[in-house]
């Protein structure tokens, strides 16, 4: 069986490295807010361009506290409208809600699954105040016309880059583009943590120190509480693995790129449709860190059943889109007509930096062997 994602795999690569981290971790007696972290932060800033990097508990924290700073600084209230795309992952629309803040659902661009900055103009009104730009698949959402945008109608720019860790447009990295990203290091992103883990970055020195100290019970000095925060911290392990797996990133996702070349190149059946890419060419793919190689049939379960007849594991990105779970019910009688579909017939394939060539082109082989219905 090729497995989707080997993550036993992935992080033995590092082992007497992450072991060596985490034994230091120990024996400093320090666990919470100590050097690791101060130290992960200040490279990932580095790494990603900003100057700020503030660790969290995980992405979906790192979203609610940035809107929920921009509250506590004025520049949001309870009721304002923020555009999200309407195929996310339900994360960036909880960030939202969680916030009393009015998600508005914008239908994706049908050839990147980003938001589409026509239909994003569109959807602007008196009360609209931010944009939540999701980097879906790893793919960097059209930043430079989203900020353009943005600038026109004063909207703040909230990126969710959980899944696009070192993408870039004109190599300006995920994470530098808006006012505000949020990240997650869950283990099974293109840098995972051992565990829950997220960060927020941002050039803005009032809102990292209102995040900083919204996520640690709201406290900027010891005892001393300037809001009714919440605890949300990045604890010393998990900064001390990030720091290790930071180092060894941008050769995890060159991998993942030359995977994603050979599955463009050698998946030839002509039902499944491919990743397009924006910004970017099939032999650079800045824009694109594949986190998710993701393709596309209108017999998603047909193919999914052929792949794991063949050994071939795969998952869907995501089968349920926001407005149609129990926890939205109040928009279950809406239709997106184009998310919809997409949540119908997406399926990922194993995209992994420990794949062996042999094992994609396994994969290619079964994807073409494909018969449909």
């Amino acid at each position: 069986m090729i497995g989707f994602l080997d993550l036993k795999a992935l992080n033995q690569q590092y082992r007497e490295e992450l072991i060596q981290v985490v034994t230091d971790v120990i024996d400093s007696g320090w666990y919470i807010q100590g050097s690791q972290l101060a130290e992960f932060e200040k490279e990932f800033a580095a790494y990603c361009g900003t100057k700020h990097c503030i660790g969290v508990a995980n992405g979906l924290d790192a979203l609610t506290l940035v809107l929920r700073a921009w509250k506590e600084l004025g520049k949001l209230k309870e009721g304002d409208e923020v555009i999200v795309p309407a195929n996310t992952y339900i994360a960036s629309i909880l960030a939202i809600t969680e916030n009393r803040l009015k998600p508005v659902l914008v239908e994706p661009d049908e050839q990147t699954y980003n938001l589409c900055p026509t239909k994003t103009s569109a959807a602007i009104t008196a009360n609209t105040k931010a944009v939540l730009a999701v980097h879906l698949y790893g793919q960097l959402a059209p930043m430079p016309e989203l900020m353009a945008l943005a600038d026109q109608h004063d909207l703040l720019v909230l990126e969710d880059s959980a899944q696009a860790h070192g993408a870039a447009i004109n190599g300006k990295k995920a994470g530098n583009w808006g006012h505000a990203s949020g990240f997650s290091f869950y283990p099974g992103k293109n840098l995972g943590a051992l565990g829950d883990a997220g960060a927020v970055t941002t050039n803005d020195d009032e809102l990292a120190t209102t995040i900083r100290a919204l996520g640690n019970y709201g406290s900027h000095k010891k005892y001393e509480n300037l809001y009714q925060g919440v605890n949300s911290r990045l604890d010393e392990m998990q900064a001390a693995m990030l720091r290790v797996k930071l180092q060894h990133l941008d050769t995890e996702t060159q991998r993942r790129k030359e995977i994603a070349l050979a599955y463009a190149k050698g998946i030839t059946h002509p039902e499944l449709s491919q990743p397009i890419t924006a910004h970017s060419t099939l032999t650079s793919l800045e824009n694109h860190v594949f986190h998710l190689y993701v393709v596309r049939t209108a017999e998603r379960e047909a193919l999914q059943a052929h792949l794991a007849n063949t050994g071939v594991q795969t998952l869907i990105h995501y089968p349920t889109p926001p407005h149609q779970q129990q926890a939205y019910a109040q928009w279950n009688e809406k239709t997106y007509p184009l998310t919809e579909v997409i949540h119908q017939q997406v399926l990922s394939l194993p995209i992994s930096p420990v794949m062996t060539d042999d094992k994609v082109d396994a994969v290619i082989a079964a994807c073409n062997s494909f018969e449909m219905p």
